[in-house]
């Protein structure tokens, strides 16, 4: 049986370890393990085609959905524009966060079915409590799960799906996080990395996008020569594209510039992976950590987004100046990311009132101010 060579697709890992794998769409993508050339790897490319010729080949089988069973609602949920009209990263994770669910059982009652099977009709806001306390080690989790309960049953009562009675989720709290979430960098972890990474470096030019836009990494990926007009980064930001689209348009700050001019492997878009080609929001995400370890600083890709909105709050950026760089909707979000840097301005102007000295709040978030 011959199979053919365009159907094998070789991919790096971030360790640089190459991987096979064998996918002919539709079918499933099957990993290829045995060394190329060889009688077994020719075994393993012939079972990885008999299972792409077999419906549901290499895929978990689910037991179908019961009528009126909360999977049952999931999955008419999937099938519908709201949900077609989340981005595909937000449809992924939503899936994930609703598979798992239906899959999972009550920690501490035995002989109850898993959560995929209550019957959606006598469901009550104890029931989603239950499911949401179930996950309460984790409240990031938990809070997601709640979201997408939200959504699911505002969708089973907007298309008039007869088992839906209400949105039992709207009366069930979200949990509160631990911390403050993603950790902002400090000037001297800034530093740290710039001394391992220099100027004319892939991972230098990462930072630099990062710190002086303000922007997610689903953005930062999507950055090059074509959004530039007149000196200005213009661009509609990735996330809620589709559904709550939001317009951009932030100035090209000079160090931005000369770093962007400096790296001589920057294309379109500016940051490229070592096959030369664009890196997806993930692989960035994961790139950018390991360029992190080998600086020796704690921060990730998220942290600068928000070390960037604490900055402008302490050098005295209204809310709405803020929002303007970081594209966010409401000041709830802005309030979390800038409470300790605005508290640290309040702090040193009661000082200033109460010694008469000028106090010195501000920390530098980008080396040379």
């Amino acid at each position: 049986m011959q199979i053919d060579q365009k159907y094998i697709i070789r991919e790096k890992d971030r360790h640089g370890n190459v991987r096979l794998y064998y996918r002919k769409k539709p079918g499933p993508r099957v990993r290829l393990r045995e060394k190329p050339g060889t009688a077994a790897f020719a075994r393993e490319l012939l079972a990885a085609q008999t299972a792409e010729m077999k419906p549901g080949a290499g895929r978990p089988q689910r037991e179908k959905a019961e009528k009126g069973s909360l999977r049952d609602l999931i999955v008419a949920y999937m099938k519908s524009p709201e949900y077609g009209q989340l981005d595909d990263r937000t449809q992924r994770v939503r899936r994930q966060i609703l598979d798992r669910l239906c899959e999972a059982k009550p920690k501490d009652r035995q002989g109850v079915p898993a959560f995929g099977l209550w019957p959606v009709a006598r469901m009550q806001p104890r029931h989603i409590r239950e499911i949401r306390d179930d996950n309460a080690d984790r409240p990031e989790a938990a809070n997601g799960i709640l979201k997408a309960l939200r959504q699911v049953f505002a969708y089973g009562i907007e298309a008039d799906i007869r088992y839906v009675k209400g949105n039992p989720a709207r009366e069930v709290q979200y949990l509160k996080s631990k911390g403050d979430g993603h950790h902002a960098w400090t000037i001297e972890e800034v530093e740290q990395y710039e001394r391992v990474h220099a100027v004319g470096t892939m991972a230098r030019l990462a930072l630099a996008l990062l710190l002086y836009t303000g922007q997610r990494r689903s953005d930062v990926v999507r950055f090059g020569p074509a959004m530039v007009k007149d000196n200005w980064l213009v661009f509609r930001q990735h996330k809620n594209r589709n559904s709550k689209p939001v317009d951009m348009a932030i100035p090209m700050v000079g160090p931005l510039r000369e770093i962007i001019d400096g790296t001589p492997d920057a294309g379109d878009p500016w940051i490229r992976n070592e096959f030369g080609g664009p890196y997806g929001p993930d692989s960035f995400g994961n790139w950018f950590r390991d360029r992190c370890i080998e600086a020796g600083v704690p921060g990730r890709a998220h942290g600068l987004r928000k070390a960037a909105a604490s900055r402008l709050a302490e050098i005295g950026c209204s809310d709405r100046q803020i929002m303007s760089i970081t594209g966010h909707t409401t000041s709830k979000e802005i309030d979390r990311y800038t409470r300790s840097a605005r508290q640290r301005v309040l702090a040193a102007s009661a000082m200033d009132m109460l010694t008469g000295t000028p106090a010195k709040p501000h920390l530098k978030l980008v080396s040379g101010e």
